[in-house]
């Protein structure tokens, strides 16, 4: 089936009339326009879910025709009437789009993974790359080894090698750069930490542990020799191997999260210390309409909402922002309707049995019944009915 739309998508050859846009202009790659039109849809969804569309004659024509409008609102809102690039993609796939919402939606309920990266392949899950959507180098649960970017993560572009953060190297990102130490190292984690030099009369906290010997204008760390500037005669340590600077700090001076020099990225200096970035706060909102947000140290996570959500806050069903249809607000959460318990009957013909299923509901007529339009006939009745029969004329050899 294909939905008319409204839209005035006989405006498209007038925009190709329009001039190019500049060549600064940074073209969106067709991964990031799928991933566009994706968010659109979900806010779309999210939109129009307090929204009556109904109109049928009958309960099944009701919800479905109401399910179909609902959705010809939803492709109306994804592109401006100027977008040109955005009208093209969703007039080659708004059978795909149809096909999800009306078909597919409950066994693939994550539409940019089944649209974007399985059906239209224009994108990859997180941690992937390239044509085929292979691993990151480190692994797709944790690309470069956590210390790097990995290219072409998420989309059909790249070549999966890792680009370092400031502090590492290598392949995997597990080495450490000049001027950095590794102050942890283990299967999973590698940890580069900035090298600090500072001036002291008296011995480094390091020393007490680490074992230094000073000098006039001289330190030596475990045989490392490291001169001042001539004629400088305080005592200069170099903290080689002092602890690792808080998770807050990119580089430090100290072990807390206000000697930081520089804060680590998802941290912000906020009245002398280096603190945690809420994304989840951020607006607009860092995850899709169909998921929450999770805070994290220096970071967030988005999690998929309870299927009887349209939007939520949190996880279950306790959080959704709306039910979807079939659902409603029981208890603080978003519970199944038993459309067969309410008070007005749900399947009007006689003798028909209504069986409740998860967001909806079936009317069928018991076994041995006759299916008629606005009965379920008993086998007796029906075969009394089959007897019955109009006056015959006899037959010739009766005459």
């Amino acid at each position: 089936m294909r939905l008319p739309r409204r839209a005035a998508l006989g405006l498209l050859p007038l925009l190709l009339l329009l001039p190019p846009a500049p060549e600064a202009a940074k073209k969106p790659t067709p991964c990031h326009r799928c991933r566009g039109l994706v968010d659109k849809f979900n806010q779309g969804m999210v939109d129009t879910a307090k929204k009556n569309f109904g109109g049928g004659n009958t309960a099944w024509e009701e919800k479905t025709l109401s399910n179909e409008i609902r959705l010809l609102e939803i492709l109306e809102g994804l592109c401006e009437s100027s977008d040109f690039e955005c009208n093209q993609m969703l007039e080659a796939q708004e059978e795909h789009l149809e096909a999800w919402w009306l078909q597919l939606k409950s066994e693939y309920p994550d539409l940019f993974e089944w649209f974007c990266v399985k059906t239209l392949k224009v994108c990859c899950s997180p941690g992937t790359y390239g044509p085929d959507c292979l691993a990151c180098q480190g692994g797709s649960q944790r690309p470069c080894s956590g210390n790097g970017h990995c290219s072409g993560d998420g989309s059909r572009q790249g070549d999966g090698s890792c680009r370092c953060h400031m502090g590492y190297q290598g392949p995997l990102c597990t080495d450490c750069m000049d001027g950095y130490f590794s102050s942890l190292r283990n299967e999973t984690h590698s940890i580069c930490t900035a090298v600090r030099t500072g001036l002291s009369d008296s011995y480094p906290p390091c020393c007490l542990s680490l074992g230094c010997w000073r000098g006039v204008g001289h330190a030596w760390i475990r045989g490392r020799n490291t001169h001042t500037q001539p004629g400088y005669s305080s005592r200069v340590w170099i903290a080689a191997f002092s602890p690792a600077c808080d998770e807050s700090c990119k580089t430090c001076s100290g072990l807390t999260n206000r000697d930081c020099g520089e804060c680590e990225v998802g941290w912000v200096l906020d009245e002398g210390a280096c603190v945690d970035v809420d994304e989840c706060a951020a607006e607009p909102p860092p995850c899709s309409a169909a998921q929450f947000c999770k805070n994290a140290n220096g970071s967030y996570t988005c999690e998929e909402c309870d299927s009887s959500c349209v939007g939520c806050t949190g996880e279950g069903p306790g959080n959704c922002k709306e039910c979807i249809s079939g659902y409603a607000r029981e208890h603080g959460q978003c519970a199944d309707v038993d459309e067969c318990s309410l008070a007005e009957k749900t399947c009007v013909r006689k003798n028909e049995n209504c069986y409740n299923t998860p967001g909806s509901y079936v009317c069928v007529c018991p076994d041995g019944f006759e299916e008629t339009e606005d009965a379920c006939v008993p086998p007796a009745e029906a075969e009394a009915t089959e007897g019955e029969s109009p006056t015959q004329l006899p037959s010739r050899e009766d005459l």
